[in-house]
């Protein structure tokens, strides 16, 4: 697939820390630290020969002002798994993954007086009628997770007390694929699919049914895309962001549920003179690290967004500034994450069996 040629700014003060693993990495993320000296990072891990995936939680530690470069440190990790894993989240102290065979687990760190650290297997759902077929995304808020799947259901996961209960918000019985998720509230969450379309989702106002949907008339090419990642805005939860195929990355406003802002990819209108990527968008994050330079833009009050791309590709963008790369990798960049303890730091997944680790000052 084509590139598309655009300028873009180079990031000042940057650190890149490549770190090599055995195993394919499908997922990264942090991990709430137990202490202000740690830092933990948890990776979903397939293992080719066997066909197997793990969760493995490890240390990440700086040796000393030398020697910068990073150094990953395995601590524990879950038991195999014959199925992939689909989707992974962390939230405080508790990590929740989902497989391509229709289960979700949740995994808890235990720290013991010694200092060691483990990883227990709190709960699993593998109900046969919990979703058919892979589990596109989920999310995790305190202690709800909702997930959905290529077979159109919604569900909403209640866990705790060593036992889980889901009840299903929406049924589309196949007509309707969901692949992306992100709770807004405990009340409200946003969904996209096929069509690269996004719904609304308020328990209050409209239970069973999206309270509102954006379907643009997209090119046919993006038509025929799907949404892979959301995000919503941290202080405006009425500001959600979405990325998905040919580079589309776009922000939704609910309060003007039919105009979305074009930020990369060819969409709806004219497209963005600053675009960055064509290919798959695998995930895009808000990223506080940086306050938008685009003081005079309408849509100034909005943070810039980080995505990476199957291009290999990690950039910011912003409206009406030109993108802001900080990585591009000969392999797809599957999956990052931006430590909320401290937005410098950012941690990618490289298709070809890579961690980067990249820090900004």
């Amino acid at each position: 697939m084509a590139v598309l040629q655009s300028q873009t700014q180079q990031p000042q003060n940057l650190q890149i820390h490549r770190l090599p693993q055995s195993k394919f990495v499908d997922a990264v993320r942090w991990l709430s630290p137990f202490s202000a000296f740690d830092k933990f990072v948890v990776l979903s891990l397939f293992d080719p020969n066997s066909s197997s995936s793990t969760i493995e939680l490890h240390s990440l530690d700086f040796p000393n002002s030398e020697n910068p470069k990073p150094i990953l440190s395995p601590l524990s990790s879950s038991s195999p798994s014959l199925s992939r894993t689909s989707s992974l989240k962390t939230s405080q102290s508790l990590i929740a993954f989902s497989t391509f065979s229709g289960s979700l687990d949740f995994l808890s760190p235990n720290y013991s007086s010694s200092g060691e650290v483990t990883l227990d297997s709190s709960l699993s759902l593998q109900d046969d009628g919990f979703h058919v077929g892979p589990i596109s995304c989920i999310d995790v808020l305190e202690r709800e997770c909702v997930s959905v799947g290529e077979d159109g259901r919604v569900n909403l996961v209640s866990f705790g007390g060593g036992k889980t209960s889901y009840r299903r918000v929406f049924d589309s019985d196949g007509l309707v694929s969901y692949t992306a998720v992100k709770w807004a509230s405990p009340l409200e969450f946003a969904t996209g699919g096929l069509g690269c379309s996004l719904q609304w989702w308020d328990q209050r106002r409209k239970p069973g049914e999206p309270a509102l949907q954006f379907k643009g008339k997209w090119s046919q090419n993006i038509s025929s895309g799907v949404m892979h990642s959301i995000d919503i805005h941290p202080s405006r939860k009425h500001t959600c962001m979405a990325g998905g195929s040919s580079g589309t990355v776009f922000a939704w406003d609910l309060r003007w549920p039919q105009q979305p802002i074009i930020l990369s990819g060819v969409g709806i209108g004219e497209r963005p003179s600053h675009s960055i990527s064509e290919s798959e968008v695998w995930e895009v994050q808000f990223d506080c690290h940086l306050q938008s330079s685009n003081t005079a833009s309408v849509s100034s009050s909005m943070l810039p967004v980080m995505m990476c791309s199957e291009e290999g590709i990690l950039a910011v963008l912003e409206p009406g500034a030109e993108p802001i790369e900080l990585l591009e990798e000969p392999c797809a960049i599957n999956s990052f994450d931006i430590d909320k303890q401290n937005y410098s730091d950012i941690i990618c997944s490289l298709e070809w069996e890579s961690v980067a680790i990249l820090s900004r000052s």
